[in-house]
């Protein structure tokens, strides 16, 4: 059979056998973080957040129709979208590995042997398939996320100039040139990571095209090639948007024409200056600058895909981020201006002091007929100032961080030597190497290990040495535990030696490949400190270049065993070997913690969320996991769509506020009274609070109209002698209305005794952001008549002090005017008990939390033990109220939905705890010993294990594990005690006694 014929085969059963393992493994619905924004985005064809991703939401929306109607089925084909994106990202994979393996052993020739075949097939096999069963490839393909979509743009790029220099001496070889310009263009609908391939694409054109290449030139070409690169990103990506926005200015405030005018002008300008220098070359017969123009305009081609943001945004859609319908707000949409930037060549330290500030670039808003200045960017001069600032963020949490990783005490300046070893040790180590390591060497589970290079905990292991080190079973026996053995590692690094031996070039352009999509990404986003998650899925592409290697490892291998039996059964063997080996070995420990089939936690979670909300609530929201999961469920699925969800980290743009004031699907438009121009962007952005020292609560309608009074006579003068509004007091009260109340059935006629006559708090913090306005707004002005609820997974400080006033009524908060309970000192455990018993007895849904095959570091981490206080505060309150009945029903339930044996992190095993007290105090002892039994088999084991850490080293404890657990294990002892379960009593209270002596050194007991 023909080379070729047989390259294309095995590279179609490389897809077949990646496509198979995702859609195998595919979470049936939506997941954690993004994927829920993305689905609902694709499917109604939304508008997600920055910087826009209008091609992935195209290509969504044709996975979603197949469906058929079904949209509890949607996120199973959008998901279903990822994996056969991957699955051909992994067969473009197995075509550039057979290229790179060609050129190494053909040199050449058109015709080889039987045995070069074989084992140019066997690399591309065990290259293709070992990035297949990679855990950070493998998680982005299983769900809805540019990522899977972002890495196949990369193989199809990098494949596509391979092809190009096979025959580059052909005439129209430069087609495949123009086709890179095309996909680039297309994945910046995408993902920008696919961007970062542009300095390797420019390095094998010049070394295919130019023949005295000296390390100088190289060097020049590699300068142009970040040009080059530069240039898509800013020039093309960025800079095309910006002229738009400042012709627009032109034409609207100038010309007075309409908006849009001068956005269309320039996109007629820039086309006839591409089709003017395209007809130019031609007509000069200068094939270079005609290659560079059309690349240009096939870039621009595939970018094209962006017309669906302000497309979509005018026609004003329930998910529309940022609203941006003109060049100005497409613009900062795009450079994602509301994140901020980060400083990269110079900038300050975290404790530098700002010593003069300077106005900046103008802000411009839409106004109703024209561009209006909404403010000016500021910008500072410090008093130290270093090269390559990593350390710069003055946020306390992220500046005791910085302090502890590198132990500068406190009130010690940070040094040049320090910055460079914080970008040593966690951003390049801690935060690319270790997720490299996860992938090739092993990982010893998926909890979140950004804090420690030490802790197991989202570390990366071998696995070869963990047989001396007595790891607790709940590392061992999870599915995330995953030695390879650095199986993988050890054959890419001879693939890679191997290569540099025999054909530097090539070996080359792979390492810039490695660098651009991974360490390069390290050092251009410059993270600040710890991320809400790990960070992994960003230098996917930097994965993808090693397993180029980990291929041309085979060939390594097949050479060296050539040297004692003949080729083809040398080839044979390699191949044999290294699949097993590398592979195989790879998909067998990988396979159980990817294996996402039977989870639903992230749609019945946002499910529990909606149901737990009062018919036509407002359901305040504030993170991720919080809110989109919760919009697919209402987007998509339709469920609750009397519900009006408020994220509040979105609350605080005038845009959001504006979409509040309509009605969206059957929620009527939020009670916001403000007209928009007492909130656009840069009207009472923030508002300071300055003591009037007025006594006692004030009504919070006044307070409300104080701050958004445009007279002058109630402002406060600034620095720079502008009129300002200001907080006068914290001291709020809303004076409760019983006919309201009852009128809208807020509490139930038994509660009637508790009714407080107003409701009294004090306002947390000492200004008042855009969203802090129109939640008062909204609280000033609802009049009891929609119920306003809080998920219960939200910061305290987005409560804004109404925790008196808090009852859960399952997985929310709800706002009930009740007399304040002063004697509860935890007043977030108060329950609205009878309503929320109806909601977790018969109405939620728990993910398949008990018998799913894997469950994510999300469904464990945060919502497992959030079901847990859920269970436990209410349980304990119906036993207060005197339903001991319900209470054991609940405690029954519980055991029967939560798995027995998981324990994300030692916390935990309190709430456990308290759940078996609540057991023995209802009488059921059993219950009560069965969750007794299964928390004493965690805390051994965790303390046996510490216990082994303590005899090599003291200072390897984990001090606050041990404590905790030594006091759940003091506190069963006394309430199975009390239950008078006296075996098991005994022998908790043995266990306490010895592992007291064994832990005497840091329990600092004698």
């Amino acid at each position: 059979m023909q080379y070729n014929k047989i390259n294309n085969l095995f590279g179609w059963l490389c897809f077949v056998i990646a496509s198979a393992t995702y859609i195998l493994t595919l979470e049936p619905s939506v997941s954690f973080w993004d994927c829920g924004e993305f689905i609902s985005c694709a499917y109604r064809l939304q508008v997600s957040h920055q910087p826009g991703y209008p091609l992935f939401a195209m290509l969504g929306k044709v996975f979603s129709l197949l469906s058929l109607g079904d949209n509890t089925k949607v996120p199973y084909f959008t998901n279903m979208g990822s994996a056969i994106a991957s699955g051909a990202a992994v067969m473009f994979l197995f075509w550039t590995i057979t290229a790179m393996a060609k050129k190494m052993l053909a040199n050449g020739k058109r015709n080889f042997g039987d045995a070069q075949t074989t084992v140019i097939m066997g690399a591309g096999l065990v290259g293709a398939l070992a990035f297949t069963f990679t855990d950070t490839f493998w998680f982005s393909a299983v769900e809805t996320i540019v990522f899977a979509l972002s890495q196949l743009c990369i193989s199809i790029v990098f494949w596509a100039i391979l092809k190009w220099d096979a025959h580059a001496d052909e005439p129209g070889a430069d087609k495949w040139i123009v086709f890179i310009a095309y996909v680039m263009g297309l994945s910046i609908g995408i993902h920008l990571l696919n961007l970062l391939t542009i300095p390797a694409i420019a390095l094998v054109y010049y070394f295919r095209r130019y023949k005295n290449i000296t390390v100088k030139s190289a060097f020049l070409a590699f300068l142009v090639s970040v040009a080059i690169l530069g240039f898509v990103q800013y020039g093309i990506r960025g800079y095309t948007i910006k002229f738009a926005a400042f012709f627009d200015l032109f034409f609207v405030n100038t010309l007075g024409l309409g908006f849009g005018s001068g956005a269309l002008f320039f996109f007629v300008l820039l086309i006839a200056c591409i089709v003017g220098g395209i007809l130019y070359s031609i007509r000069k017969n200068k094939p270079t600058l005609n290659l560079a123009f059309l690349c240009v305009a096939f870039i621009y081609f595939g970018y094209g895909s962006f017309a669906y943001i302000p497309i979509r945004a005018t026609a004003n859609t329930n998910l529309n981020n940022s609203h941006p319908d003109n060049a100005f707000t497409l613009y900062g949409y795009l450079n994602r201006i509301q994140y901020g930037e980060n400083p990269l060549i110079t900038g300050p330290y975290f404790d530098a002091q700002i010593t003069d500030q300077h106005e900046g670039s103008t802000i411009y808003r839409k106004g109703p007929t024209k561009y209006e200045i909404a403010g000016k960017r500021s910008t500072y001069d410090y008093d130290h100032t270093t090269f390559l600032p990593r350390m710069y963020s003055t946020d306390p949490s992220d500046v005791e961080f910085y302090r502890g990783w590198l132990q500068i005490p406190e009130g010690q300046a940070p040094t040049a030597v320090d910055n460079i070893k914080w970008m040593a040790s966690w951003q390049v180590y801690q935060m690319y190497f270790r997720y490299f390591l996860w992938n090739y060497v092993g990982r010893y589970n998926d909890q979140d290990g950004q804090q420690s290079t030490e802790s197991i905990d989202g570390n990366w292991t071998s696995g070869i040495f963990d047989g001396g080190r007595h790891l607790p079973k709940s590392v061992v026996d999870s599915p995330t535990y995953t030695p390879l053995y650095a199986l993988p590692l050890v054959l890419g690094l001879i693939g890679m030696v191997y290569q540099i031996d025999r054909k530097k070039k090539d070996a080359l352009i792979i390492a810039l490949l490695w660098f651009f999509t991974g360490l390069a990404v390290v050092l251009y986003v410059n993270q600040p400190s710890v991320q809400p998650r790990e960070r992994d899925y960003s230098y996917v592409g930097s994965f993808y270049a090693f397993a180029i290697w980990i291929g041309l490892g085979a060939i390594a291998i097949a050479d060296l065993i050539s040297r004692k039996l003949n080729a083809r059964t040398s080839a044979y063997i390699a191949t044999g070997v290294c699949l097993l080996a590398v592979p195989a070995l790879m998909a067998v420990k990988e396979w159980p913690g990817h294996d996402r089939s039977t989870k639903m936690t992230a749609h019945d979670m946002a499910y529990n969320y909606l149901i737990s909300c009062p018919p036509n609530a407002i359901l305040f929201t504030y993170g991720d996991n919080d809110t989109y999961s919760l919009w697919y469920d209402q987007e998509v699925e339709g469920i609750r769509p009397d519900v009006r969800i408020v994220n509040l980290s979105l609350f605080s743009g005038d845009w959001y506020i504006r979409q509040m004031q309509k009605k969206m699907n059957q929620s009527e438009p939020l009670p916001i009274t403000m007209p928009y121009d007492k909130y656009k962007d840069g009207i009472r952005d923030v508002i300071y609070y300055n003591d009037a020292k007025i006594t006692g609560p004030v009504e919070l309608k006044e307070v409300f109209d104080f701050l958004t009074s445009d007279d002058a006579s109630v402002k406060a003068q600034s620095q720079g002698g502008e009129s300002i509004n200001y907080l006068p007091t914290k001291n709020f009260k809303i004076t409760v209305n019983p006919a309201d109340v009852f009128k809208n059935k807020v509490i139930s006629p038994e509660q009637k005794d508790k009714l407080a006559t107003t409701v009294e708090w004090k306002y947390t913090s000492n200004y008042v952001t855009k969203d802090n306005l129109a939640m008062l707004d909204i609280l000033a002005h609802n009049n009891w008549k929609r119920p306003i609820c809080f998920t219960t997974t939200i910061g305290n400080s987005n409560l804004i002090g109404l925790q008196p006033y808090l009852y859960k009524e399952g997985f929310t908060y709800r706002l009930l005017p009740l007399k304040a309970d002063t004697a509860n000192h935890d007043q977030l455990s108060k329950t609205n008990s009878l309503v929320m018993y109806d909601n977790m007895m018969n109405k939620f849904k728990y993910g398949k939390f008990k018998t799913a095959k894997y469950l994510d570091h999300e469904s464990t981490n945060m919502f497992y033990p959030v079901m847990l206080t859920t269970f436990l505060d209410l349980a304990q309150n119906l036993v207060k109220e005197g339903h001991n009945d319900m209470a054991l029903k609940l405690l029954h339930k519980c055991d029967d939905e939560l798995p027995e044996d998981l324990y994300p992190y030692i916390d935990v095993t309190a709430r456990k705890m308290f759940l078996a007290q609540t057991a023995y105090r209802l009488g059921d002892f059993k219950l009560g010993n069965k969750f007794v039994t299964n928390i004493d088999k965690f805390l051994v084991d965790q303390l046996d294990y510490n216990y082994h850490l303590l005899k090599d080293d003291v200072n390897s404890v984990n001090a606050r594990d041990v404590q905790i657990g030594m006091q759940v294990l003091n506190g069963m002892a006394e309430y199975t005690k009390t239950a008078n379960q006296t075996a098991l009593s005994n022998k908790l209270e043995a266990q306490v006694k010895d592992y007291a002596t064994k832990f005497a050194p840091i329990l600092g007991q004698p």
